[in-house]
Order: structure tokens, then sequence, then C-alpha cells
């Protein structure tokens, strides 16, 4: 079964349908479902699909070859090859100058890699011969770093001939539902937090088994499908995976500004900062600063990929008792404890989720600026305060604060918030209440007596996507 993606599919449609030449750029990191959206895009057109692998570019030009006869001249497609890339590109030309023609090339990366002229000799066939022809042209790949600087980047050759371009993004909260609609709002929630949204995983999911089940099954047991999967994902993408893994570690373990990990690590504070910014390129990690601060100075470093933290958290430091088959006793007495704790920023993302889709509705009091998390120091009370989420536009702000835990919330969380707000001078405010489990009798009252309050429980969250 096919889930989401309308939008992409929507774009790419209409990118076919010009008829003219069109030139797709599609990257996003492994597991997203790239492959499964170009099947999808292409199940019902004359399509040539080739999946690049990590050899030279005359082996990748007869698998090339073997896909471009298998559409084209089937009876040719076993004994045909092209004698190089040139001639391979030519053929493609005069197929597709009078015919809607979709050439979609995956895991450009190693195509590039094993024959660096590649993107010159596409270059000179777009310039030349396509931009004429009805070609639709799709490189796509998982190296974000590469497609981002050796495909979009300014010094590529391919530079300003893309006609789109699409990172493909992990799935939201509200776009992972149809994967299990059979849990609860809850345990929908907290398995959103351990895949993060990734397909590939949330395919993985049993939806007839509870989340202790489906947990155990594929992280909790050796042979489980992400046992090991960060250091697989590490390995493939990277040539140190051990100083990778040691960073990881650092951050997932407390360390959050540069100088912290790099001493953890034992790196120089330059060499280190390169390998996070690694990092980041593939999603892993992510760079933040206060939402009201354009300036670096107070940015911190965090886990950005949930699975890797839901990892690095309970399997990466019990992987002896994981060994010794003691998956059951080590979801009782360790992740059963902690997930809660573990849920609560998985909860302010999913809440973040939530408000920009009520900006979308036009739901919104104002139009919003930048949305994230806010901290900073309170002069008055000499301490430094955190709100969960924050936006603002000119004089207005938007103030937010998320709870993942059994108890309604009380007033004093309100309270507690309308006094952080004070550290800003806007003259409008507004403040949203997310909660897990609802809110107290007190906090209704209190909040229906304030025009600018409203309170928003899990459950109507899931109410409200549904209707």
């Amino acid at each position: 079964m096919f889930v989401g993606r309308s939008n992409e599919l929507l774009k790419l449609s209409e990118m076919y349908d010009s008829g003219c030449f069109e030139f797709a750029v599609i990257y996003g990191r492994r597991r997203v479902g790239k492959t499964t959206l170009l099947q999808e895009f292409i199940k019902d057109k004359k399509a040539i699909y080739f999946l690049a692998r990590e050899v030279d570019g005359m082996h990748n030009l007869a698998g090339f070859s073997k896909s471009v006869y298998a559409v084209t001249a089937p009876e040719h497609s076993e004994n045909s090859f092209f004698s190089d890339w040139e001639r391979a590109f030519d053929y493609i030309c005069n197929i597709a100058r009078d015919e809607r023609v979709v050439l979609v090339i995956d895991e450009y990366p190693y195509l590039a890699g094993g024959y660096h002229p590649i993107s010159s000799i596409l270059q000179a066939h777009i310039d030349t011969q396509l931009r004429e022809s009805k070609l639709f042209l799709v490189l796509c790949g998982s190296s974000m770093s590469f497609m981002e600087n050796q495909v979009l980047g300014y010094k590529s050759p391919l530079y300003g001939r893309r006609t789109g371009q699409f990172r493909i993004t992990p799935f939201s909260f509200f776009e992972t539902l149809p994967f299990y609609d059979r849990l609860s709002g809850t345990d929908m929630a907290t398995l959103y937090g351990v895949t993060g949204g990734i397909p590939e995983y949330l395919s993985k999911l049993k939806p007839e088994k509870t989340v202790k089940d489906n947990l155990i099954d594929l992280f909790l047991t050796a042979s489980g499908y992400l046992y090991e999967e960060p250091s697989n994902l590490l390995k493939q993408e990277l040539r140190e995976p051990a100083i990778y893994n040691g960073i990881i570690e650092a951050i997932a373990g407390g360390a959050s500004r540069l100088n912290e990990i790099s001493t953890k690590c034992g790196l120089e504070s330059n060499k280190c900062a390169k390998y996070i910014k690694s990092l980041i390129s593939l999603g892993i990690v992510k760079k933040e600063h206060p939402v009201t601060e354009s300036s670096t100075k107070r940015s911190i470093y965090l886990l950005d990929d949930m699975m890797f933290r839901f990892w690095y958290r309970f399997v990466f430091p019990n992987m002896g008792s994981i060994v010794s088959r003691l998956g059951d006793e080590l979801y009782e007495h360790v992740v059963e404890k902690g997930i809660s704790a573990y849920m609560g920023l998985v909860f302010e993302e999913i809440c973040k989720q939530y408000l920009l889709g009520e900006a979308r509705r036009g739901a919104l009091p104002f139009f919003i600026g930048n949305v994230g998390k806010w901290w900073g120091n309170n002069p008055t009370e000499k301490r430094q305060d955190e709100i969960d989420i924050m936006t603002y536009r000119e004089n207005s702000a938007l103030f937010c604060e998320c709870k993942w835990t059994n108890a309604p919330m009380d007033i004093e969380t309100f309270n507690s918030l309308k006094a952080k707000s004070e550290l800003f001078h806007y003259v409008n405010k507004w403040f949203w209440l997310f909660s897990k489990t609802g809110f107290t009798n007190r906090l209704r009252l209190e909040a229906e007596s304030h025009s600018n309050v409203r309170l928003i429980a899990f459950d109507d969250m899931l109410l409200s996507h549904f209707e």
C-alpha cells in the first residue's frame, strides 16, 4: 500500500503534464521512501528506471544499457550495450524527441562517484539536445551533501538546469497515522517517536502487536531489523564511522555545545565541527538557537533523527542485555520506565506540527514567523528559563507549553508560561497549552476567562486531523 507523498506526486504529475523537458532532483536520507515515491509516479508511464551501484563507470553503463533497452527495444535488452555514455544519452535524446519518456537514475552519487565526467556529459546533452526534447529526467540520491553540492550546487556542471527539486523528509506524525490506525493515540505517538516517521521503519511495524512487542521485535532483539540500524547507516554514509559514533554518543549523553562535544570525543573544535556538519547534512544532528535570535553564539546541537535518539538512549547502553536475550526484561525495567520522559521532545515536535497545520488552515491569531524553542536568562528570577514552542511577528507572539504526562495539566503551568512571557514586550500575546492527558477544572475555568488562551488535549489533536 502506498501512503502519503500526495504533494510530491501532484508536483511531479504537473511537471510530467507540461510535455516539455523537465529535470527533477530528488534527495533525502536512506529509508525515507524516495524510490517508493518514484516507483509510484512512473507505474503508468513509459519510464526507464536505472539503479546505479557502487561500481566503475563501465559496469554502470552496462546496467544502464539493459534498463534502457528493456523499455525501448526489449528484443535487444540482453545483448546490446552502449559503447560509452555519450552514445547512451544520444540514444535517449532520439527516443525522447517526439515521445514523452521518463528517465530515472536512482542513487546518482554512486554513478558519479564511479565515473566523474558523467555530470559534464549530462550537462552538455541538456544544453544541446535535451532542452528541446520531451524527456522527463530524474536524478535521485541518498547522499544529501553530494546532491546539494555536486548536483544542485553552484560549482556543479548541472547547476541551473533543474526545473524542480524535492528534498524528501520523514513523515510528520499525522502522516504516519494510516500505518497503525488500530492503535490508541498514545501508542501511535510512541511508535512515531521511535521510528521518526521513516516509511521503511514504519512498514516493519505489526499493527496487531502491542507497542512493547513491536519495540522488542525491532530494537531489543539481536536479530531485530533496527538493532544495528544506526551503525549500518553510519558505515554506509561515512568513512570514519567510529568517530561519528563517538560524537553522536556524546550528544545523546547530554553534550550540546561544540566545546563539550569535542572535549568528550578528544577532538579539536574545528575538526569536530566538520564531522558535526556531515551529521547535520545526513539529518542525524541538528543545530538550534533560541527562536528569537539569529546569532549562533548560543547554538546547541541535538539529535534530530528520532530513531537515533531512541537507539542511543535505550539500545546502545544495553546491547549486552539484548545479546543475552533479555529484551523483555530490558523493556520492563528500562524502556517502559523511561519512555514517558523520552516522549517529551517527541510531543513538542508533534505539537509544532499541529501548530503549523493550524497555520495552513488560517486558524492562528496572526500570520506566524519562525517556530521553535526559546531559552535564555531570566534577570528577575536570576535563572535560565525555557519555552517549549514560540512564534512571533511584529507586535504579536504565541507561547506554547507541551506536557506528555499522565496527570492533567494544572493552572500552575499556565501561570508559569505567562510569567515567562513577561520577558518579552509584545503587545499581543496568546497562550496555547498542549497536554497528553487533558486539563484540571481549575485550568479550564481560568482559560475560559481569557480569550487569548487555548487548551489542546492530545485526543483533540487527533480528532481534528480526522475531521
